[in-house]
């Protein structure tokens, strides 16, 4: 964590509790927060859902998942330990009516020395984001009155598409002002995603170096091994593209690219990711047909809730560029899809060549140097260059210096809410968007979406599960003379 005091006392509300999200990642993060100190002694969690639980019901539930999630006894311990200051409300989002009972448990609660600090944190599906946000405001409860803070946070999708967007940050602006709402994207509580700003900025070895003159180009790579499992009423009316690239590809993108911010703070560093993401070029539909790759994983259409004849991708890859002094012509691939060979997180920046002449007699290619940034599942940074291989004659070999987090700073396994959740409660808006960043991603994809939409896929499914994706990903990079690095 940034900061090792505990964080302002809080009441966390969060709608959806009895759903996938909150038993696999956000409680087994709250108890992460609570075994170091992070929380304070008055913090207290309330629950909303529409199934029919009590508060020993849920209570027992949730009990019942702390051991089938959280396996560090510890963890465990103090998980089970905080089960007591969890309470449960049942009822539908859109009901006016759990709002009221909502208002009367938070003021009862407060008479037991809970905060009157409110943070509602919106873990529903994405059509009930306006609907809570809605009720709340006409229940009065983000109504910011004396020290207490009132604050809402928000899990993407922000939208649908451009449109959608807007019209939800219209609809969250007309109940709470910017400085309120937090748009969360757990990919940026990665340690190592965070540490992107740390490497440029603070290592006068490499930023000299970050640019055109002496980058080849830059490869951004999400990959997952597991399909959709049971998501796919989710997934199928979304795709790869509106899942990954307007959020955690695009916040990658940002960070390694922006100009270094006059100081380390939220407006700043949000104004720096903003400015660079407006320099993206914006795709004319032929550039979408010649710069982008769909794909969907044989299987796929057999998935629960997936329609037999789906076009939804499971796969995209994306060729960008950037209209700026820094990045003129320096490419930027990005691809991310469901059931591929591994499960890697990883950015690869590709460093020019120098004359290769000195080097006639040796009998194979001299391979680039590659500064790899891994986000998971090895959280670390490596760097490959050329030495001299012993022996007589003059041969290269490539080397690899790398260094993993977990050797240097035994860091412990967490679920990446946990920096997340704590900055929201001390109301710190660093790893958070604004509303004209999630516009301004959602305006970067929308002329692919519009292409799409458009034209039927010329074949799905179209790679084999286990494999790198589709062909013609590989020949989007081919064609400029290089290849996904794997």
């Amino acid at each position: 964590m940034k900061q090792h005091t505990a964080a302002p006392p809080c009441t966390l509300v969060i709608f959806g509790i009895a759903g996938d999200l909150v038993k696999r990642l956000l409680y087994p993060a709250i108890c992460n927060l609570e075994s170091e100190g992070l929380l304070d002694e008055n913090f207290c969690i309330v629950g909303v859902a529409k199934e029919k639980y009590t508060n020993p019901s849920f209570r027992a539930q949730l009990i019942k998942d702390v051991k089938a999630f959280i396996h560090d006894p510890v963890i465990r311990k103090v998980a089970i330990k905080l089960v007591s200051r969890v309470y449960y409300i049942s009822g539908d989002f859109s009901d006016s009516k759990v709002y009221v009972t909502l208002k009367n448990k938070l003021k009862t609660l407060e008479t037991k020395k809970a905060s009157q600090n409110y943070l509602f944190y919106f873990a529903a599906p994405p059509e009930f984001m306006t609907i809570i946000a809605s009720q709340l405001g006409k229940a009065k409860l983000l109504t910011e009155e004396g020290d207490y803070f009132r604050r809402i946070v928000v899990e993407k999708p922000f939208g649908h598409d451009l449109a959608s967007a807007k019209q939800l940050n219209q609809e969250l602006l007309s109940v709470a002002s910017e400085n309120q709402i937090f748009r969360i994207d757990h990919f940026l509580g990665k340690e190592t995603v965070q540490n992107i700003m740390a490497f440029r900025f603070s290592n006068g070895l490499f930023e000299p170096i970050w640019n055109r003159l002496y980058i080849d180009h830059v490869q951004i790579s999400v990959t997952e091994t597991l399909g959709v499992e049971a998501r796919g009423n989710y997934y199928d009316h979304v795709g790869a593209l509106r899942d990954m690239v307007p959020n955690h590809l695009f916040q990658m993108l940002s960070l390694i690219t922006m100009e270094p911010p006059i100081a380390f703070t939220p407006d700043y560093i949000q104004n720096e990711k903003e400015k660079v993401l407006q320099a993206v070029q914006l795709m004319t539909p032929e550039q979408v047909l010649a710069q982008t790759v769909r794909g969907q994983y044989e299987g796929y259409r057999l998935e629960p809730d997936v329609a037999a004849d789906s076009s939804t991708e499971t796969y995209v890859a994306l060729k960008l560029h950037l209209d700026n002094w820094r990045w003129l012509h320096v490419p930027f691939y990005l691809r991310t899809g469901k059931k591929l060979k591994s499960r890697t997180s990883e950015i690869i920046i590709q460093f020019k060549s120098g004359p290769a002449a000195l080097f006639n007699s040796c009998k194979k290619d001299i391979p680039p140097n590659l500064l790899r940034i891994y986000i998971q599942p090895d959280e670390g940074i490596s760097l490959q260059f050329n030495a001299k291989v012993p022996g007589p004659n003059l041969e290269l070999g490539q080397v690899d210096m790398k260094f993993k987090y977990s050797d240097y700073f035994g860091i412990k396994p967490q679920t990446g809410y946990e920096t997340i959740l704590y900055d929201c409660m001390c109301g710190d808006h660093l790893l958070f968007k604004k509303a004209d960043m999630v516009e301004t991603e959602w305006a970067l994809v929308q002329p692919i979406l519009d292409v799409w939409s458009a034209l039927t896929p010329r074949e799905f499914p179209n790679y084999p599960q286990a494999s790198w994706g589709p062909a013609d990903a590989d020949e989007l990079i081919q064609k400029d003379g290089r290849a996904w690095i794997l």
